[in-house]
């Protein structure tokens, strides 16, 4: 059933100011401890979805790059007991370019790791002092070879918008990284999330956030400059080389199953979303005392399903194939979708409609969110 592991790791060096994933900073990490929690949550993941090997694990964080090698190697012999793996798994694992972390990289190539995606957010060690950044430039670079000595595949996260860039700036800093030869990068406009650092500073006059329509206009330079690398977006903020795309978040997008087990992960199983509970030590309780870290499940309505599979899919360049949602969940597309706001948004450029299809266009792209409220149906999650 499940054909994608999610495993998260929740502990960091240091809490970033832009930072609202699950993270904690612990002075001591109990690693035997940890190990024994992962596993048991595995198992019973695989209980209830088994029967088809994995195509894909993503151990993300917090800083999986922190975990000892030998925990990493344990985990994935675990999962491959249980589930089997496909003859070309894609096993990723999120990584901070530190000297510390990379030189542990040849270590993880040795567990079955093909695959790492570098948080090195800027090329520029000014903004990654801004950004809270335990690393400089140079130590990104460098990081970023011993990465490419040791991986079959590399991908590197930047985040732009950010305050006072100017068009040039952005420019020359994307095309340095481009000029590294990665063959999939993830763009991120900086947000400001609630409950960050940043959030507060925002508030407190400490500096302001880059205006919308500059914004905008960055994310328009970065889509001509990755097209003429070669490396379009195949989805909002993801670009590759054809058939270097994330396996693993195309699971996500195309709304297919998978487990996630750790603290916090969120899993889609056989119509049941599943949470786990977010604080390390309560997660660590709860599988000890339950066998599992799942703090809620609940079963998805058709409707549900289907509205999380249009959120997700039109995220995609590929887009949503009606037909194939209106087979899937048993639901008409007449009742998937609000045609009228589709006519009008097709008629503004915004969105394409062609046999069955629906594509969000490059200029409706900075506008998805505002978008996918106005065509999904009104009644859709409830039916």
């Amino acid at each position: 059933m499940a054909r994608a592991l999610y495993i998260h790791w929740p502990f960091c060096a240091k809490k970033c100011p832009y930072c609202d994933f699950n993270s904690h900073v612990r002075d001591l990490v109990d690693v035997a401890a940890w190990r024994d929690a992962l596993l048991a949550d595995m198992r019973h993941e695989a209980e209830l979805a088994g029967g088809e090997p994995l195509h894909s694990i993503f151990f993300g964080g917090g800083t999986p790059s922190l975990m000892p090698p030998a925990l990493v190697e344990a985990l994935l012999q675990k999962a491959e007991a249980l589930w089997g793996f496909d003859a070309n798994i894609e096993i990723t694992l999120e990584a901070n370019p530190s000297s510390v972390e990379a030189a542990n990289f040849a270590a993880l190539t040795q567990t079955g790791v093909n695959r790492v995606s570098l948080g090195v957010q800027s090329l520029e060690d000014d903004t990654l002092q801004f950004l809270g950044r335990l690393h400089g430039a140079q130590e990104a670079l460098d990081a970023f070879e011993t990465a490419q000595q040791n991986f079959d595949r590399v991908s590197i996260d930047l985040i732009y918008a950010r305050p006072g860039q100017l068009a040039e700036q952005w420019t020359a800093e994307l095309s340095r990284a481009l000029a590294l030869g990665t063959d999939h990068m993830s763009l991120y406009q900086l947000t400001i999330e609630p409950n960050t650092r940043f959030a507060t500073d925002v508030r407190r006059g400490v500096f302001t956030p880059l205006d919308d329509d500059p914004a905008g206009d960055l994310y328009a330079l970065t889509q001509k400059i990755m097209n003429a690398a070669g490396l379009p977006a195949y989805e909002i903020s993801n670009h590759a080389k054809p058939g270097q795309e994330s396996r693993h978040n195309l699971t996500y997008w195309r709304y297919q199953d998978y487990c996630g087990i750790g603290p916090g992960a969120h899993g889609r199983r056989g119509g049941v979303a599943t949470e786990r509970h977010k604080k390390p030590e309560n997660y660590l309780l709860a599988v000890s005392e339950h066998g599992h870290g799942i703090k809620d499940q609940r079963a998805l309505s058709m409707g549900e399903q289907a509205s999380e599979a249009l959120l997700m899919g039109l995220r995609l360049a590929e887009g949503i194939d009606l037909s194939k949602l209106e087979a899937r969940f048993g639901i008409p597309s007449t009742d998937l979708i609000n045609a009228d706001r589709l006519a009008l948004h097709s008629d503004l450029g915004l969105l394409e409609y062609d046999s069955g299809r629906i594509t969000v266009t490059p200029s409706g792209m900075p506008l998805l969110d505002a978008l996918l409220g106005e065509i999904v149906a009104d009644a859709l999650v409830t039916a």
